[in-house]
């Protein structure tokens, strides 16, 4: 997998670890969970191999040596993140989110640890250094997650508000406005919104007519 280079939120509290972290759980969730992409009916894969070849052949920034995934780790992974989709545009249910990312952080060991890599200065994970590697990536991803929430941004974990689009994101926008996975989603919901307000200015009796029946 690829995490994207770090992008500046001016939130001090989000540093580049927290956000990478938050992008590998996107990124999980993403390939993972979906059932639907871009207009599109999708089927998330189901098989142990389906799984691992979802997130193989990449890379992610680690603290450790990397190596291939195995297939019982994938499907760990893909619990994980069906675990966490619910983090992502959560609106109105951030306190049952909330619950289960402290459920989460306990269930796979939390906790703050100072790492170094050769060369370069300290800084703080959120695993055991002898911690399995799902487990690492789990408590990583689960405080980022509630770091983010914990600042007052949960608005920054994004779902695609496009029709027909499950794709989540981390908003790295200076305002914490953006709305769709990409610009494909954006301009489909233009389009949309286009046709339905041609409709509306074509047929206001029939509109209004609706709206009776609806009331």
């Amino acid at each position: 997998m690829t995490v994207d280079p770090w992008r500046i939120t001016r939130q001090p509290q989000i540093d580049s670890y927290v956000g990478s972290r938050i992008e590998l759980a996107a990124l999980l969730v993403n390939r993972l969970t979906v059932t639907s992409a871009h207009g599109r009916e999708v089927t998330p894969p189901a098989s142990s191999a389906e799984r691992l070849a979802a997130i193989s052949g990449e890379s992610v920034v680690t603290d450790r040596a990397p190596r291939a995934l195995t297939a019982a780790e994938a499907d760990r992974l893909a619990e994980i993140a069906a675990r966490l989709r619910p983090a992502f545009g959560a609106g109105e249910s951030i306190t049952e989110v909330a619950t289960a990312l402290n459920d989460l952080l306990v269930r796979h060991a939390a906790v703050p640890s100072l790492r170094v890599d050769p060369g370069r200065p300290h800084r703080l994970a959120f695993h055991r250094p002898d911690a399995p590697l799902v487990d690492a990536w789990a408590a990583d991803m689960g405080t980022a997650l509630a770091m983010v929430i914990g600042v007052g941004q949960a608005v920054r974990l994004g779902a695609c508000q496009a029709d027909g689009c499950d794709l989540v994101f981390f908003d790295t926008t200076r305002n914490g406005s953006r709305r769709f996975c990409d610009l494909s989603c954006q301009n489909r919901a233009k389009a949309s919104a286009y046709r339905a307000r041609r409709h509306a200015a074509r047929h206001p009796a029939q509109d209004a007519a609706s709206d009776t029946d609806l009331g």
